[in-house]
C-alpha cells in the first residue's frame, strides 16, 4: 500500500486525482473561514476516505470518480442539499455508498480479507456479494453517525426513521450496482 502511495502520477488522470485531493484539503480550510466549524469537520472527515484510493492503488478514472463523489457528499451537506433538494440525499447514498464499498473490498484485499482483484482466487460472485455487504454495513454505520451527529452535535442534523431506511436502502442499491461494475471490470490497476 505505501507503494501506492508513495508512486508518482503517470497519466493526467492520476494527476488530476490527486489535484482532486488537494482540493479537498484546501476545502477543510475554506469551510473553517468561511462556513460554521462543524462545517470544517464534516469536510475533514473527507480527508481519510479521499487517501484510500491513493493506497489501495485503484485506476485514476475511479479514483477521480470516487473522490468527486465524496467531496460532493461533504459539501452538499455545507450547502443544505440534503433538506433543499428533493432526492438529492438518496442520490447522494446511492453514489457514495457504492465507491466506498468497493475501496472498503479493495483495502481489505491489502489485509488478505478479501481476494485481490486480478487473481485467480477473485471471483465476480463473491465480488457482488462482498461489496454489497460491506455498502449495506457502511449505511448502517453512516445512520449511526447521523444518528450520534443529530444527539450530541447538533439538532440540525435531518434524521428520521423513514429518512433512514430509505438511506440505507438507496446506499444497499448503489453498493449492488458498484458491485456489479467491480466485479466485471475491478477498479484496481493491474
Amino acid at each position: 500500500m505505501i507503494e501506492n502511495f508513495l508512486r508518482a502520477p503517470r497519466t493526467p488522470g492520476a494527476y488530476f486525482a490527486d489535484a482532486v485531493r488537494v482540493v479537498g484539503a484546501l476545502s477543510v480550510i475554506a469551510a473553517a473561514l468561511w462556513w460554521t466549524p462543524t462545517d470544517a469537520g464534516i469536510v475533514a472527515l473527507t480527508l481519510p476516505a479521499l487517501l484510500v484510493p491513493r493506497f489501495v492503488g485503484v485506476r485514476p478514472s475511479f479514483d477521480i470518480a470516487a473522490c468527486l463523489t465524496i467531496l460532493i457528499a461533504a459539501w452538499s451537506n455545507v450547502f443544505d442539499l440534503y433538506t433543499s433538494v428533493p432526492g438529492w440525499d438518496l442520490l447522494i447514498h446511492f453514489a457514495c455508498t457504492g465507491v466506498l464499498a468497493v475501496l472498503v473490498y479493495l483495502l481489505l484485499s491489502f489485509v488478505d480479507v478479501t481476494p485481490p482483484p486480478h487473481t485467480p482466487a477473485f471471483t465476480r460472485r463473491a465480488a457482488v456479494v462482498l461489496v454489497t455487504a460491506f455498502g449495506l454495513a457502511l449505511s448502517a454505520l453512516w445512520e449511526v453517525v447521523e444518528w450520534l451527529g443529530e444527539t450530541f452535535v447538533t439538532d440540525e442534523i435531518f434524521v428520521t426513521y423513514s429518512d433512514t431506511i430509505g438511506d440505507m436502502v438507496l446506499g444497499g442499491l448503489g453498493a449492488l450496482v458498484a458491485a456489479v461494475f467491480f466485479a466485471r471490470a475491478p477498479a484496481a490497476r493491474t
